[in-house]
């Protein structure tokens, strides 16, 4: 067997170095599904003994070395780079983890605004502050947290620029400690606010009072909000804020039904910036540097015009990302593309695998948290599925010059187009369906369409329109701008409204999502026919995907909101909800994690259900057998006695409150006193399986901090 993996890792050659970034992220990302500190230390012990174990069997030097040498530096290079993932999130996590406030109060705060995000679409700007909290005392450390403020607070001195960063005000709000997930697989928004340091979110209660004014002098914030707000100013409507959005990368102006409809066709990466807005401004910089430099005779004979060029692709690239923000997902395209501007000077290949593995080791060792995003995820699983299916023997095959017709030519680039769109978005599906548990269906079609819209007309107009404006004649420009943007968005609402155009999914496991990860990385990373043994657990993530039971029961951690899967007259599954909330970022998780589309059915308008005042009562058949759950949708008082007799007829209580010990259910008492420990539960009846907040957060720093894992948690396996 070590023979053959020999023989293997010799002939694998180059193929065998994007390995040791999957390896290195493959470290974090077990950090963060192990929850407890000793299992952290065992897989570091276990990337360390391995390293060790594969040095000690083969000495250096030795003749059993010398025979397996590959064997030998794949597994001590390996097993220690595995490590040191492990130990580098950890040590992220220690040194920039900021605990959150320990409980919901309002505070008269005075404090530093960091930064300035307009979100003109809701109405508000939300506020960076770093400020010191009240129960802090003076000496306490300034704490950061992030406020929402309404448009109309912000008239006479509080407007743009006075109200940006670098100022001092002073405001009431009402502040929370970061969310954590309200159920088991939704957003985890308090681990996101640990690792970019906030405390606490809010929203303004009243006045805003300006202390001092931000300093004068533009920075790179305020110039991209005055971009953004120039080209609203110049291409009205929706198609303004897309353009928005676009140059600067300020989303705020997009309206939520556009955000729907851009997400549910697969185009919603067309609206944060990221490898395809940068590698086209990088890759028309570098062309019209070059094109304009050969017109110069004398220096086109004295200096290599790529060289030159690739620096003004590169200095280009440079200043539109920090004018986009610099955000993590943006500096990391402008790293990946630096590459490639590096590769052109040398003349070596610009798209390989291992340009791809630099640029992510890059980004994991400076944001190693970034591994468990779905951008950075989605990011380089797109690039990987285009490099691998371009290096394919079939795909070299079909595109290899012939002498042929033009337009048989162009039909060829038209037919590879599109079978590229169908890749990636076979390649991005279950890290979509893992993340947001739904997926378009028809995004290949829309990308089809929309990428070169946006990549070839709409980007160089915007360009075109903002240099011509210098002159005050960038109006044709901006008329095309919005006729583009509009067709994109155009095309957005016609593919999302279709039947069918969304996927549901209940959430699918780590195991199946580790599955799908190593299929398509042996997929991509090896050349030859070896790589075809990745479909084995490609196929299997498939299998388990579609088989992935959907939960009975949905309880959030506060106990307010209960969703329950049950099956209509006309056949289809509906989510009956215990309460009929406003808030519809806690409607759409219940919906999602349930893997329905309908909107949720009270439960006082669902056939069988039986509400008092203060409780519900529902009896959930389920593999021949009927459970009985009882819910308390108020906090009216309700006689003890009364109480413990109905739970003891219940298998299943859930409540936002405390819940006496003389109420005993036959399974599962899922009262505040619980559920504070638990967090959010997904409850599968069949088998009996009750699936927790909790136990996903471990010992982890932004769920310790909140004091839930204070306590050991005891939930019932199996039904009696």
């Amino acid at each position: 067997m070590t023979e053959g993996a020999e023989r293997f890792l010799a002939a694998a050659g180059f193929d065998r170095a994007p390995w040791l970034a999957v390896l290195f992220m493959s470290g974090i990302l077990a950090w963060f599904a192990l929850p407890e500190v000793w299992q952290w230390l065992a897989a570091i012990g276990a990337g360390c003994g391995l390293a060790l174990a594969a040095a000690l069997v083969w000495p250096a030097g030795s003749a059993a070395a010398d025979a397996r040498v590959h064997l030998r530096l794949a597994l001590i290079t390996g097993g220690l780079v595995f490590a040191a993932g492990v130990a580098v999130i950890w040590a992220r996590s220690e040194i920039v983890g900021t605990p959150p406030i320990a409980a919901p109060r309002v505070e008269q705060m005075q404090g530093l605004v960091l930064e300035r995000e307009d979100q003109l679409a809701e109405g508000r700007i939300r506020l960076t502050l770093a400020v010191r909290l009240a129960e802090e005392g003076r000496r306490g450390e300034a704490r950061k947290v992030r406020v929402n403020v309404p448009l109309a607070a912000l008239s006479g001195p509080l407007s743009e620029p006075a109200l940006a960063e670098g100022a001092v005000v002073r405001l009431r709000a009402r502040l929370m400690p970061p969310a954590s997930p309200m159920l088991p697989g939704a957003y985890n928004f308090a681990r996101a606010a640990w690792f970019k340091g906030l405390a606490a979110t809010g929203s303004a209660i009243g006045p805003v009072e300006l202390v001092t004014p931000a300093p004068s002098g533009g920075t790179i914030a305020s110039i991209q909000r005055a971009l953004a707000a120039h080209v609203r100013s110049r291409v009205e409507g929706s198609a303004g804020a897309v353009a928005a959005a676009l140059a600067s990368g300020d989303r705020g102006g997009i309206s939520q039904a556009d955000e729907v409809a851009m997400r549910d066709s697969g185009l919603t990466h067309l609206l944060s910036i990221s490898g395809l807005h940068v590698s086209a401004v990088i890759a028309a910089a570098y062309f019209a540097v070059l094109r304009l430099l050969a017109l110069w005779p004398a220096l086109a004979l004295r200096a290599r015009l790529p060289v030159v060029a690739a620096a003004g692709g590169a200095l280009t690239g440079i200043a539109y990302t920090l004018l986009t923000g610099a955000e993590v997902p943006t500096v990391r395209s402008c790293a990946a593309a630096m590459l490639v501007l590096l590769a052109l000077v040398l003349g070596r290949d610009a798209l390989s695998l291992r340009m791809v593995a630099v640029a992510a080791g890059f980004v994991l060792l400076l944001w190693p948290e970034s591994a468990v995003g779905p951008s950075f995820q989605m990011s380089f699983s797109a690039v990987l599925a285009i490099i691998a299916l371009s290096t394919s023997a079939p795909v070299r095959a079909f595109l290899a010059a012939r002498d042929e017709p033009w337009w048989a030519r162009a039909a060829r680039r038209v037919v590879m187009l599109f079978v590229t769109g169908i890749v990636i978005e076979l390649a991005l599906m279950p890290i979509v369906l893992f993340h947001f548990h739904r997926a378009g269906i028809y995004g290949a079609f829309a990308n089809l369409a929309a990428i070169p819209l946006v990549t070839f007309v709409a980007m160089p107009l915007i360009a075109l329109g903002l240099l011509f404006d210098l002159a005050g004649a960038g109006a044709p420009f901006w008329w095309a701008v919005r006729q583009s943007l509009d067709l994109v968005l155009a095309i957005a609402h016609l593919t999302a409204n279709q039947p069918g155009a969304v996927k549901l999914m209940p959430q699918i496991s780590g195991t199946v999502i580790a599955l799908f990860a190593a299929g398509g990385l042996w997929l991509a990373l090896w050349s030859g026919r070896i790589r075809l043994f990745g479909l084995v657990p490609l196929l299997l993530a498939s299998l388990f995907t579609l088989s992935t039971p959907v939960p009975d029961l949905l309880v959030t951690g506060d106990g307010r909101q209960v969703g329950i899967t049950q099956t209509a007259s006309d056949g289809t599954r509906r989510l009956i909800s215990l309460r009929d909330s406003r808030s519809s970022y806690g409607r759409n998780n219940l919906l999602e994690l349930a893997g329905v589309a309908a909107a949720p059915i009270p439960m006082v308008d669902w056939p069988g259900a039986r509400c008092s005042s203060a409780f519900c009562t529902l009896t959930v058949r389920r593999e021949g057998r009927d459970w009985i759950v009882l819910m308390a949708r108020s906090r009216d008082r309700v006689e003890e006695r009364g109480l413990a007799t109905a739970c003891a007829l219940s298998d299943i209580v859930i409540a936002d409150r405390f819940l006496p010990r003389s109420c005993r259910p036959r399974w599962l008492k899922a009262d505040r006193r619980l559920l504070a420990r638990s967090g959010g539960l997904s409850i599968t009846l069949a088998d009996g399986r009750i699936e927790s907040v909790a136990e996903r957060e471990g010992s982890h720093g932004w769920w310790r901090a909140l004091g839930r894992a204070a306590l050991p948690l005891r939930l019932p396996s199996g039904h009696q």
